[in-house]
């Protein structure tokens, strides 16, 4: 809900919409808007009727691709207000959300007036001839008019607005209705299937950058994510569903407008919307009825999301704070106000033809970010990034790079000035300092930069969204422990850092040692292995100390680590020793893994990854991430994760069945649930070695003992481990305990 103080009261919840009316139907009209009533016929008049179903092909791939990207965005967050912007800003940082914020703003604006030209233009059509010529201020006035109309309708309402529109698709489908039906009541001929570039003789990709138009604009529902329901659900779905909507509409017009005999393909292109008057039954009144009823869609849905990516520019700092204040009834009102004053004003320029062309650019680069922003939340693999629309990084930057071509084509300077005046916007925004209130991908993609990243890191703040396992792994010898290392590798997917360290106990004065060597000979056992990590030899009076010691020294710039992971010692005396340091790091939010593994990497696949669930707070959570990041190797890719919890009553077990399937959905983790309902006088521990017979790894969660129970502690580790496979104890002592990330 978008809530503010207001000056005399609070704001009431605004009515929030589905994907229909708040997605589907403001983006489907956009689509099917002024272009292809005025265009589509010249396209098939200059093309013929294969070059023209190519043409369709090619924008709508570009943009379907752009609506997955969006789509798979728009799954892995809850998007707020702002849309588009929104989605960037929290995916690629604040200053390039901000960077393409901006224009996208100032372009929803002169979009408005652009529009409000085009209706009344069309209008002018009912003036009388019997007043004379129409006065040259005429248009003007009347672009002013309905500016000033749908400026107040939608500043009131939105509901109201958005309602509107259902008329209004009536009355575009029944043009196209009207189309058809003409089509086939009058004679028929085989298509056209030369193109002759009748009045476009500079070819096809002139023609096609002129019709790209035609098929942009889905993006005006994702402009209203502030005021949906479930924007995950609505936005990929209402999108997607009129991106192709758009696409099949746009496929069946220049098959009819082809075969028809009512008009010739000179007619088609040269002749605009009074070829489809001639062609439709009911001659122009159902056509202008829809042509007329798409612009004003199309305005509407550029003065109800443009200010709603001004207040969301408002509420980051971005633009004044007074321009998110909200009506009592939930509206962004001061926006609404402002956006409509400043396309009230644009009107005053008089013809915008000059400047068209720059707003499409603009428009255009905000496809290729989104595009890019999807490639490299996939590129980088953050833990978070768990959308339900997965989209492979390369199909998001095949639409990225169609996007930026189709910018060259419609005008390569306009596409020099759009690019140019966002970089100047981010330089801008980078030297300005800007609350961040979230993780976002660039951590992570410094994550995976050398020195570069380093120096980025140290700019910015982790937070739990980037986190990953920077992991100490501590071995008495690094040949003869690789699966520990193994493990290490598979929970960092060569994002996160491992640092593979041994302790040497004793004195430098008394050892006779060259640690480097040392360091260099443990890579070198690991490289044989096919394993990574940052090899370390490290000299202390005892294991414990000099543990403790690395754990507070490790890392570099914004770089530190946060698990300390042990193998299984040969005396119980180690164990006690690692149960101390785990003791003592849980105060400085570092996680401890004891693992006990047993040829863990033997197999090439593995089936199934058991988790015994005592809740978040229970450690539960840093278990079923590293189990989901262990899933994330090919060796475990089709193994199972299995949720284990026991409960003592029939009540508990229906609630902990409920209460696990609702985690399994809000993380977006493959898992599944099993609730055991403990048998009288059968133990805790006989039930797990039982359940966890078959699997292949299992996580269990370690307390912190008190210090004169750590020696009881730790033979029931070791006596309960005895009877399992690989099993791996986990103490979650960092940021996001208790809060799966």
């Amino acid at each position: 809900m978008n809530e503010q103080v207001i000056d005399n009261g609070q704001v009431e919840e605004a009515p929030k919409f589905g994907t229909f009316i708040g997605v589907f139907t403001p983006s489907v009209l956009t689509i099917l808007g002024l272009i292809m009533y005025l265009r589509f016929g010249w396209v098939v008049g200059n093309l013929g009727l294969p070059l023209t179903i190519v043409v369709v092909l090619v924008a709508s791939s570009i943009t379907f691709i752009t609506g997955l990207s969006a789509s798979a965005i728009a799954t892995n967050m809850r998007v707020g207000v702002g849309g588009e912007y929104f989605m960037i800003a929290h995916s690629l940082g604040l200053e390039l959300g901000g960077a393409i914020g901006i224009p996208l703003y100032l372009c929803r604006t002169l979009s408005i007036t652009f529009y409000s030209f085009g209706l009344a233009e069309s209008l002018v059509i009912l003036w009388p001839a019997a007043w004379g010529s129409v006065p040259v201020f005429t248009v003007q006035l009347l672009a002013a008019i309905i500016i000033i109309i749908i400026t107040i309708l939608s500043g009131k309402s939105a509901s109201l607005a958005l309602k509107l529109q259902i008329p209004i698709m009536i009355a575009v489908g029944l043009s196209l209705l009207a189309l058809f039906a003409g089509v086939l009541t009058k004679g028929m001929h085989a298509p056209e299937m030369v193109a002759t570039y009748r009045s476009a003789p500079e070819g096809f990709w002139y023609v096609f950058a002129v019709f790209f138009p035609a098929v942009t604009g889905f993006t005006a529902g994702i402009g209203m994510s502030g005021d949906l329901k479930d924007p995950s659900h609505s936005i990929p779905k209402g999108t997607l569903l009129a991106v192709i909507t758009g696409a099949a509409v746009y496929l069946a017009v220049p098959f009819f407008l082809s075969i028809t005999s009512a008009v010739n393909t000179d007619t088609l292109a040269s002749r605009g919307v009074q070829a489809w008057t001639l062609i439709c039954i009911g001659g122009p009144i159902l056509v202008f009825a829809g042509m007329w009823g798409a612009i004003l869609s199309s305005a509407f849905g550029s003065v109800l999301s443009g200010p709603r990516v001004l207040q969301a520019l408002s509420q980051d700092g971005l633009a004044p704070r007074f321009l998110s204040k909200l009506s009592k009834s939930g509206q962004p009102t001061v926006s609404t106000w402002l956006t409509g004053a400043l396309a009230l004003s644009a009107v005053l320029l008089g013809n915008l033809n000059a400047v068209a062309q720059y707003v499409t650019v603009l428009f255009l680069t905000l496809y290729v970010i989104i595009n890019l922003s999807a490639a490299i939340e996939k590129l980088v693999g953050d833990p978070s990034y768990r959308p339900t629309i997965n989209v492979p990084w390369y199909v998001s930057l095949v639409g990225s790079l169609g996007a930026l071509f189709v910018m060259f084509l419609l005008n390569p300077l306009a596409c020099l000035v759009a690019v140019l005046i966002e970089v100047v916007l981010f330089m801008y925004l980078r030297r300005r300092t800007l609350g961040k209130r979230w993780g976002d991908v660039r951590a992570g993609a410094y994550l995976s930069m050398a020195r570069f990243a380093l120096l980025k890191l140290k700019k910015h703040t982790l937070d739990s969204r980037n986190w990953r396992p920077h992991t100490i792994v501590f071995t008495e010898d690094a040949e003869k422990e690789t699966d520990l290392v193994y493990v290490a590798n598979c929970f960092n997917q060569n994002h996160g850092i491992v640092t593979v360290t041994r302790i040497i106990e004793g004195h430098f004065d008394e050892l006779d040692i060259d640690v480097e060597h040392e360091g260099a000979e443990m890579y070198r056992a690991l490289k044989s292995k096919g394993l990574v990590g940052f090899c370390e030899v490290h000299v202390a009076p005892d294991f414990v100390t000099g543990a403790l010691n690395i754990a507070q020294a490790n890392g570099i710039a914004g770089l530190h680590s946060n698990t300390l992971m042990f193998g299984w010692p040969a005396k119980k005396e180690k164990l006690i020793a690692e149960l101390e340091i785990m003791s003592a790091v849980s105060k400085i939010e570092k996680n401890t893994l004891i693992c006990r593994l047993r040829h863990i990497q033997q197999k090439k696949q593995h089936k199934r990854i058991d988790l015994w669930w005592g809740g978040l707070e229970n450690n539960g959570d840093l278990m079923l991430l590293l189990a989901h990041m262990m899933r994330m190797n090919p060796a475990w890719e089709k193994s199972r994760i299995k949720i284990h919890s026991i409960v003592e009553s029939e009540e508990e077990r229906e609630a902990q069945v409920e209460s696990l399937l609702e985690l399994i959905e809000s993380t977006r983790i493959e898992a599944e649930a099993e609730v055991i309902l403990r048998p009288p006088d059968t133990s805790i521990q006989d039930i797990i070695t039982v359940s966890s017979i078959g699997a292949d790894l299992v996580f269990m969660g370690l307390m912190i003992p008190e210090k004169e129970a750590m020696e009881g502690y730790a033979d029931w580790l070791i006596e309960f481990s005895d009877n399992l496979g690989s099993v791996i104890f986990v103490r979650n002592a960092s940021r996001f305990a208790g809060s799966l990330v």
